[in-house]
């Protein structure tokens, strides 16, 4: 029987301090710089909208799928389909790059 590594913790370790929103979110808006750089000052508002909404500073773990749908309603319709393209991209690289598994003491599902 062969034995699967784990998958190596790419988020940064904050010693001692509550992961916050914000912490993810530029390490996500450097990521997508590097990738797609138009979408960098769009996103940046929007994440920042996302933080405000949230009770900024917001803990990592108050961005939830319910808090991200709330949140959504709450914007202007012009801005949703911006908005939720941002959701999706972000929760996928918070789940790749192992931030939800930091952020919780317990390994619980998102």
């Amino acid at each position: 029987m062969t034995q699967r590594a784990l998958p190596t913790l790419k988020a940064p370790w904050i010693v001692g301090r509550t992961l916050l929103l914000s912490h993810a979110a530029d390490e996500f808006l450097n990521e997508v710089t590097r990738q797609t750089p138009w979408k960098r000052a769009r996103w940046e508002e929007l994440l920042a909208a996302l933080d405000a909404f949230l009770g900024e500073p917001a803990p990592l773990l108050a961005y939830t799928r319910a808090t991200g749908a709330a949140w959504l309603r709450a914007l202007h319709e012009d801005e949703r389909e911006d908005a939720q393209a941002l959701l999706g991209e972000f929760r996928a690289y918070l789940r790749e790059w192992g931030w939800l598994d930091s952020a919780r003491p317990v390994n619980v599902a998102d």
